[in-house]
């Protein structure tokens, strides 16, 4: 078997990165492993040159490696659309997050909001000060420390209310998806791939990226609750 490819990834992917890393390695011979952290993990250790080959993040981030010169912009791929959901204690009562009145109504009624580190918390944050609720709610919000899931806060009652990306909440114990962030206020992560400047294996890494952004990797995505990036092109 070749040399073990390696990569970094927010905790957003790991679960599919998880998955397809295994059915690469039994197409290709070549093996994949991937360490999952929270983002603004990922990114600091691979600014600071750690040796990983290749790394996942949303684009934003992939954008400022690529300027610090600390990822080949040439290699970047995106792979997945992730859109944020809603998540309860299972079977505590579920309120009307229909509309963006009703999960405004949802947000302020909330004894706890939990929400991430990540891109899915800043979006929250822009959505809290445009309908001018932030003051109101800031005693009773939830910050996830990174690479902690919103859905572990949830789970154990530490947020009554959760937000996050729906690829880290579909499949987590303890806890009910009850819709995704309405249309009008959806936020929509791209998340893409990119070969490290520390790589040794850069061939095989462009290999496993052009995989990753394949159609073969389509029914993963879903299985996860992501789309397709292409698929929003």
């Amino acid at each position: 078997m070749a040399e073990p490819i390696t990569g970094i990834s927010s905790m957003a992917m790991r679960q599919v990165l998880a998955d397809l890393a295994s059915d690469y390695e039994r197409q290709s011979g070549s093996q994949v492993t991937v360490v999952a952290v929270g983002g603004v993990d990922a990114a600091r250790r691979v600014r600071d040159g750690e040796a990983f080959d290749f790394v996942t993040l949303a684009s934003d981030a992939i954008e400022q490696l690529a300027a610090a010169g600390r990822v080949d912009a040439a290699t970047r791929a995106d792979l997945a659309r992730s859109g944020i959901a809603i998540a309860i204690r299972a079977g505590a009562r579920r309120p009307d997050v229909s509309g963006e009145l009703e999960v405004r109504a949802a947000v302020l009624n909330a004894r706890s909001i939990g929400y991430s580190t990540g891109p899915s918390g800043a979006h929250l944050e822009r959505l809290f000060g445009r309908w001018g609720i932030a003051d109101t709610i800031a005693p009773r919000l939830v910050q996830a420390s990174p690479g902690v899931p919103v859905a572990e806060l949830v789970a154990r009652g530490d947020a009554e209310l959760g937000f996050q990306q729906l690829s880290e909440l579909l499949h987590a114990p303890g806890i009910e998806v009850i819709g995704m962030l309405p249309p009008a206020i959806q936020g929509v992560t791209v998340f893409s791939a990119a070969v490290c400047t520390a790589s040794t294996h850069r061939a095989a890494t462009v290999a496993l990226i052009s995989f990753l952004a394949s159609a073969k990797a389509d029914a993963t995505m879903h299985r996860h609750g992501m789309e397709p990036a292409r698929s929003g092109s």
